[in-house]
């Protein structure tokens, strides 16, 4: 960042392209998130067989009410369209991870369930996993530099929704 060309937050609604600067921090910023994200993602399946998208169903349906969510609010969850996540669902349920099952206060719903096998691979992931957040994330930030970052991502979010 140059001394003449400053960032300038809150800069919504202006119709400029964003300046050299601004691109090269941007790029900064999805190349080091979409190099974390693979580190995590190998990691997380060579040391317990699961995919993120798998965990990331695991993780929902574990903090779920009896380990049960409808499909449309799992898909909310995860972020996924409700395609995408009939699909992997499908795959999951083929490994014994979740079933589905009737809906009880809906005959046109279905639950999507975590399985006993399901929470066992989650928290024998859950380990290894959070190990790789505190060695590739974590431990590279000093507390400052954390506090920075959920308040970045918190303005993010925000200005996203």
């Amino acid at each position: 960042m140059t001394q003449d060309t400053p960032l300038r937050p809150g800069r919504a609604g202006t119709r400029q392209s964003p300046t050299a600067d601004e691109l090269r921090i941007w790029r900064g910023f999805i190349e080091t998130a979409q190099a974390l994200n693979t580190r995590l993602s190998s990691r997380l399946h060579e040391e317990s067989a699961l995919s993120p998208g798998d965990y990331a169903v695991l993780l929902a349906l574990s903090e779920a009410d009896g380990r049960r969510l409808r499909s449309s609010e799992l898909a909310d969850a995860v972020g996924w369209e409700r395609s995408r996540l009939s699909h992997h669902i499908r795959r999951m349920e083929g490994r014994g991870l979740i079933r589905r099952d009737d809906c009880a206060v809906d005959y046109r719903g279905a639950e999507v369930v975590l399985t006993d096998e399901g929470a066992r691979a989650f928290r024998s992931a859950s380990v290894p996993h959070l190990r790789a957040v505190r060695e590739l994330f974590v431990d590279a930030l000093t507390p400052a530099q954390l506090t920075q970052v959920e308040e970045l991502t918190a303005a993010l979010r925000t200005a996203l929704r």
